[in-house]
């Protein structure tokens, strides 16, 4: 049997929490046992004020196949009623809404191919970004599945819902380029320094002003299910909480003293604050 703590490499930098997924020889396929480990390991990040943001990645050549298929086939053997079964998936599927709802930004770093429920972890990050071998597909008509962990919801916003459907109906493989052309990646950089360029990004993140980024990244998901009449009743309120902040006070002076802002609140993430309650 898997040992969850194996399953989930965790490194904690300067605020950036490294989630790696860690089955390389499965090609980071998930198994009941890495479900488990990396939401535990996402619940832990929210809750943690020294983590500013969240960077989810593969070991070996690959980021995540997606489901386990060899595993399916054995676990059909000892299904429980289609009630148990919608359940028990349904919980496996909180892992994209923490990716998506916790008040961090959330990075996933891609090599390799991302594929399935690997493509909607992925999607469920605030970026993307990759090298040359990164590769994306929806899969699931593969194997005769219309597809879960919330690819339906993130694909269309992302890539519009005209290549959305095709990607799903066609199910055919994005290169790298082209996942950079249509949006999916945020940027592609060399192998070489993939890691190095990864780390800038997730490190200024983690050390700004960690209350407008938490509400930044609140309005955002808000703005893709409120109207706008709701959504500015929210900026509103969020903009002046935190004009309040000792954050944005240092940088105004800052900005009057021509100099560099030091943000003290920097990962500090107030008890309550995720947009989600699960």
């Amino acid at each position: 049997m898997e040992q969850s703590q194996e399953l989930i490499i965790q490194k904690d930098d300067s605020g950036v929490l490294w989630l790696t997924l860690n089955r390389p020889e499965r090609r980071n396929a998930l198994s009941p046992a890495l479900y488990e480990a990396l939401y535990a390991a996402l619940v832990q990040a929210e809750q943690d004020n020294e983590i500013g943001t969240v960077v989810l990645t593969g070991a070996g050549a690959g980021f995540c196949a997606g489901g386990d298929v060899s595993r399916m086939n054995q676990a059909r053997q000892h299904a429980g009623s289609e009630s148990e079964r919608i359940s028990a998936l349904r919980q496996r599927t909180r892992i994209v809404e923490r990716l998506h709802n916790m008040p961090k930004p959330t990075i996933a770093m891609i090599r390799g191919a991302a594929v399935g429920a690997g493509l909607s972890l992925a999607l469920a990050c605030d970026l993307r970004y990759g090298d040359p071998s990164a590769k994306f597909r929806t899969g699931f008509v593969n194997v005769g599945l219309p597809g879960d962990f919330g690819g339906h919801y993130f694909l269309p916003r992302i890539v519009g819902p005209a290549k959305a459907r095709e990607l799903y109906l066609r199910s055919s493989m994005l290169a790298a380029d082209q996942a950079a052309r249509i949006g999916l990646l945020n940027q592609v950089f060399s192998a070489e320094a993939l890691e190095m360029e990864v780390a800038s990004i997730a490190c200024a993140i983690a050390q700004g002003p960690q209350p407008a980024i938490r509400n930044i990244k609140a309005n955002l998901n808000d703005g893709l299910a409120l109207g706008l009449s709701d959504l500015l009743d929210q900026e509103c309120i969020r903009h002046v909480e935190c004009a309040d902040s000792p954050d944005h006070k240092e940088a105004v002076r800052a900005f009057v003293d021509k100099r560099s802002s030091v943000f003290t609140h920097a990962h500090t993430v107030e008890a309550g604050a995720s947009t989600n309650g699960n």
